[in-house]
């Protein structure tokens, strides 16, 4: 049974950076055709797209994150890492790690880690 958990901070103050780690076990994150993701949903908001990291190690944001973001993986580890720099409460939500197939859906989710950006 594949299982993602989240695991980091649950509480960062503005301007400092966020970083969430996922780990993968009952799979690996090198298996081909996949996308190894973070969603995140504010409080009161819908799913907002992070970026991914894919088998090779190639990497994808979304433009109005991809200034503040980076994701990396630790393949020894069965790992991928989320970055995110210079934090506001607006990044105030739950993040979640999911895996994405090469058709796009998204077929594994991690439980969620709240994050609170606050001083």
């Amino acid at each position: 049974q594949m299982q993602l958990q989240e695991s980091g901070p649950g509480l960062v103050k503005p301007s400092q950076t966020l970083s969430l780690t996922c780990t993968l076990s009952g799979g690996s994150i090198t298996t081909s055709y996949y996308r190894w993701s973070w969603i995140r949903q504010p409080p009161g908001k819908g799913l907002e797209w992070i970026g991914y990291i894919d088998s090779r190690g190639y990497t994808s944001y979304v433009p109005s994150l991809k200034s503040r973001t980076s994701i990396s993986r630790d393949t020894s580890k069965n790992q991928f890492t989320l970055q995110l720099s210079s934090v506001t409460p607006e990044d105030t939500a739950v993040y979640y790690c999911v895996r994405v197939s090469s058709d796009w859906f998204v077929n594994y989710w991690g439980q969620g880690t709240q994050v609170t950006v606050s001083s």
